[in-house]
């Protein structure tokens, strides 16, 4: 059995304790969760063990020999891998060029292209990934590069993997199919260590839990004795779980409405009505063209044919200037490359959307800027030590507030919400939640969507599954439970809807 261990682990950064005395064994054959708000320090824990950052004090020990890295090079070489959230694999190479790259069998100075690819095949075969070896990377789905990555990082034969948020842009039933790599994992003597925000799937993969709280360890616990309020309580105290408050009320007048729009290899034929104040979920699988939808409407991707309305008018070849300057605003999926400017400064990436009302002749209004900016960190508590900071700077609960509110100070009548909440913790879950909840009341329409189906369940007024590019379904949360929204977004097995049930 091999064992990694932390002894009295501290890291210390320019005004913040990021870990305090952390000690935690983790054990090869299980699967452990590490848990924790962001800000908690499991991510500085990750980065310790792959070599990335050094702690202040303390010792990291594996198989009883204390281990110290200057760089993640020499990490890798103890046997210690780590999968990012955001993949390294290179598009415009096969499978079997990603697993093997750098390692590719040579025949002379040529690639022997039949031990590439048998290889590459074995590794997979190992953990019973059926993907082509010759089959280019960028016609993969995220799932799928999600376990060549995997499969890539077990080839060096490591001690230790570490996945971080392996899950957090993967449909159910990719999820699924990781899970059972994940299994096949466990049975090779490998410590997996495993960081999600996805609670409810840890139970069904994960042994044991590792919590941090605000660089503390607060406790470590088998799966199966914890519920999900206790396992909770160990990550933020008491937080509050809020569903839509029952006060919303979604107007009989219609905002936008679209007309059979139809994209080729996309979706065909959709139309729906927003109403002014309204919260729309739109459901279904990675793939099923809801980011796609979202981008075509705002004018940010073309769309072969149909109408787009807004306020009874029609808006010929929308764009993203037209959409904005009519009370549109798009809050993307990817954050980090879409929505924010990560060189910048949280003051910056707070006016992106908002230069015209702060620009003042060929300068910048720096008045009206820092107005703008206090408006938003006020307004959606945005924790900041100084504005002058990157927004890297930042956890991603926050990231994702500023986001929110570069669209808010440019006072939006129409949201559109891609993946609101992906890679952030419940706490700020929950505050993005309250954000979209306050705007409604403002008599804002938002468009939602999120791969965690359940969250639509709790946000929304009502909710259309978007299926192999059409719209199969219109429903009302109270009609649904969780399973229902998962089993009508894949179109397998359905049981009947009870409009009635409460």
């Amino acid at each position: 059995m091999t064992r990694l261990e932390t002894r009295s682990i501290t890291k210390i950064y320019p005004g913040t304790v990021a870990l305090q005395q952390v000690s935690a064994s983790f054990e090869s054959g299980k699967v452990h969760a590490l848990l924790g708000k962001n800000g908690s320090g499991k991510s500085t824990l990750l980065k310790i063990f792959s070599g990335a950052v050094q702690p202040t004090s303390g010792e990291v020990v594996l198989d009883g020999t204390p281990l110290k890295f200057t760089d993640p090079s020499q990490a890798f070489a103890k046997g210690i891998a780590t999968v990012y959230q955001e993949l390294s694999l290179v598009p415009g190479m096969s499978v079997a060029e990603n697993i093997l790259l750098g390692r590719t069998p040579m025949r002379g100075p040529l690639v022997n292209w039949k031990q590439t690819y048998a290889k590459a095949k074995e590794l997979m075969q190992e953990l019973r990934v059926d993907i082509p070896a010759d089959e280019m990377v960028y016609n993969l789905s995220v799932g799928q590069a999600q376990m060549i990555e995997i499969v890539k990082a077990m080839s060096f034969r490591p001690k230790v993997l570490q996945l971080d948020e392996p899950t957090s842009a993967l449909a159910k039933n990719e999820v699924e199919a990781l899970f059972a790599m994940i299994r096949e994992l466990k049975k090779q003597d490998v410590i997996i260590i495993y960081v999600s925000h996805r609670l409810h799937e840890l139970w069904e993969i994960a042994d044991s839990c590792t919590v941090l709280r605000e660089g503390q360890l607060i406790g470590t616990a088998p799966m199966a004795k914890l519920s999900r309020r206790e396992l909770i309580s160990m990550m933020f105290g008491d937080v509050e779980i809020r569903t839509r408050p029952s006060d919303l009320r979604r107007s009989e007048r219609i905002v936008l409405e679209v007309k059979g729009l139809t994209r080729k290899n996309k979706w065909k034929d959709i139309s729906f009505q927003l109403h002014e104040g309204e919260i729309l979920g739109i459901a279904g699988m990675l793939g099923s063209g809801r980011t796609e939808l979202l981008k075509s409407i705002f004018g940010a991707e073309r769309f072969d044919s149909g109408e787009i309305m807004y306020q009874g008018e029609c808006i010929p070849a929308p764009t993203p200037e037209k959409m904005k300057k009519r009370g549109f605003a798009l809050t993307p999926e990817d954050r980090k490359q879409e929505g924010l400017i990560q060189i910048h400064s949280i003051r910056e990436n707070l006016c992106l959307a908002n230069f015209d009302q702060i620009r003042k002749g060929l300068f910048l209004d720096r008045q009206k800027e820092l107005q703008l900016v206090d408006r938003q960190l006020t307004d959606l508590q945005i924790k900041v030590t100084d504005i002058e900071h990157p927004i890297s700077s930042l956890s991603g609960g926050n990231q994702q507030k500023v986001v929110v509110g570069n669209w808010l100070n440019s006072n939006p009548r129409v949201i559109f919400f891609d993946e609101p909440t992906r890679g952030i913790d419940v706490n700020a879950k929950q505050q993005i939640f309250q954000i979209i909840w306050d705007q409604s009341r403002k008599g804002v329409s938002s468009i939602i969507v999120s791969s965690e189906l359940e969250e639509l369940l709790e946000v929304c007024h009502r909710i259309l599954i978007l299926r192999d590019g059409q719209i199969v379904g219109e429903y009302e949360p109270e009609e649904l439970r969780m399973e229902d929204v998962y089993a009508l977004s894949m179109g397998g097995e359905e049981r009947e809807i009870d409009p009635d049930r409460g």
